[in-house]
Parts: structure tokens; sequence; C-alpha cells
């Protein structure tokens, strides 16, 4: 897209700002979590709740990526070596102070949306908020340039909304986690893990020259690449356990998502470097969100 056609501040300048695509990532510890719930409930869960969850999710995405944008503008990480997506305060879509008052804006409405759920989860749920929103803002300033990203998306892309998720979603007498949803957990954040190594598998050289210490920096694209396949089929081959427990779809339609991905890894492979990765960059959302979508499914017809 041509920053001709990006209207500064517009409306369309904000949608490419959120980068939606990335919503899928928020979405599918959802599903999972919800869907472990109505398979214990057997189909008696709390709604509102989920549909807050949903919510919450979606903004703080949208609040992450608008945080990720400004501060790498500022830092100027987005110059014309960027291979990456083109960036809104880059682009100059929209002025770095007017992205600032985005971003206080979906920080406020991610705390609204989150504030209810106290209600069903009790005052714990004021800290999971709380330490999801410093999280997103450790991450960009901090956190990714020390190598902890990969362990950041576990935690917060699989553990934290996958298990409170489903914490929420069952009734107030049921609500524990078990070893079952907190297994689909670790899966959903490998799973998700993949987008990140990816994304900065295209970025190798440009996080070099600016000391951005990702994992793939510290481990070289040959052994990124392997981590990249492991990920998917280490997180398909936990659900071996629920296989063994009599949950066989859990374990089943998700080996679909095993398929695409390796087909994803060798086209990986193949093209080793430079903008055409964006092209595994999609297909590795879409696989993501397909995994999510098998798992939700294999769970639920169990």
């Amino acid at each position: 897209m041509q920053t001709s056609t990006v209207r500064c501040n517009s409306a369309k300048a904000w949608f490419l700002a959120a980068r939606p695509k990335t919503l899928t990532g928020a979405a599918v510890p959802v599903m999972i979590g919800t869907a472990w719930a109505i398979l214990d409930m057997q189909g008696m869960i709390r709604i509102t709740p989920v549909v807050l969850c949903f919510l919450f999710a979606f903004v703080m995405q949208i609040d992450a990526n608008f945080i990720n944008d400004y501060l790498d503008f500022v830092r100027g990480n987005d110059d014309e070596t960027r291979l990456g997506p083109r960036r809104a305060c880059a682009q100059g879509w929209i002025l770095p102070a007017t992205m600032r008052v985005g971003i206080g804006l979906t920080t406020l409405l991610a705390c609204l949306v989150g504030l209810p759920l106290i209600y069903y989860g009790g005052m714990e749920m004021l800290l999971v908020g709380a330490v999801c929103v410093v999280f997103c803002f450790l991450y960009t300033t901090h956190l990714s340039y020390l190598g902890m990203g990969d362990i950041l998306v576990l935690v917060f892309f699989g553990i934290i909304p996958v298990c409170v998720t489903y914490y929420l979603a069952v009734p107030s007498y049921a609500a524990h986690i078990t070893w079952q949803v907190f297994l689909s957990s670790i899966a959903c954040g490998l799973v998700i893990d993949t987008l990140l190594i990816v994304n900065n598998y295209r970025d190798i050289e440009n996080d070099r020259r600016a000391h951005k210490m990702t994992m793939v920096v510290m481990m070289g694209a040959s052994l990124s690449r392997t981590a990249y396949l492991m990920l998917g089929w280490v997180a398909c081959m936990i659900g071996l356990v629920f296989l063994f427990h009599g949950h066989m779809w859990a374990f089943v339609l998700p080996l679909f998502y095993a398929l695409l991905h390796t087909l994803t890894y060798r086209r990986m492979c193949r093209i080793r470097q430079g903008k055409a990765l964006n092209l595994i960059l999609g297909e590795t959302a879409r696989n993501i969100f397909i995994y999510g979508i098998l798992l939700t499914v294999g769970l639920i017809i169990s």
C-alpha cells in the first residue's frame, strides 16, 4: 500500500496500525480455554466472562501493536531497511503525538473491559489485568531486547489467557485449573510463538544492528528454522496426552495443522531471507488460527 493512499490520522490509518491480522493470535487462547470449559461443564458455561475475555484480548493486542509501532519509530528501527509490513508512525499515517493518545485510550479501554471480570473471578483478576498491561509496555521497551519475547509469548498468549478464560467460564463451584487445561495452554503458547520466531527470523540482521538480542539472534538462522518447525510439532505431540485420556479428536484434528506448519517451514527454508518472508509470516498466522479452530472443535466434539 502506498503512503499517499492513507490520510494522516484517518480511520484507515488507525485500522492499519491496529494490525487486524494479529487478532487471531489473541483469539486462539480464549477459544481453547472456552472449549475446555464447554467440554468439562457439558456446555453449561458462563458466557459473559468469555465475551469479556475475547474483548480484553483484542484490545490488549491492539494496544501492544500501537506501543510497538510508536516505540520502534522513536528508536529509529522502522527505517528504509525494514523488511516487514509498513508501520503507521514511520509512514506518517499517524503522528507520534496522536499515537501516544491512542496508546493511552486503548490502555484505558482494556482496563474498563477487564474490570467486570473481578465480579466473576475475584480480586485476583485485578492483579492479572495489571500484569498484562505492565508487560505489554515492558515487552517493547526492554524485554524484547533481552531475548525474553518467546517466554512472554508462552505466558501471555498461552498460560494466562487459556487458564484464566477457563477459570472464568466455568461456574464458580468448579473454578480450578485442570492439568489438561494447563497443558493446552503450553501447547497454545508454543504454536503462537512460531509467529514471533518467523518475525524475528526475517529481521535477524536488522535486530543485530540494533543490538536487539532476540532468541533468533542468539540461536542463529539455521537453528531458528529448526526451532520454528519443532515448536509446532511439540505442541501437537502434547495432544497425545489428551488422546490417552479419551479426547481423541483433540489430538487427531490438530495434526492437520502440523501438516500445514511443515509445508510453511519448507517454504521458509527455500526463501531463507528478505521481504518474501512476509509470506511465511502470513501463512504462520493462518496456521495458528487453524490450530485454534481444530483444537477447539476437537475438544467440543470429544
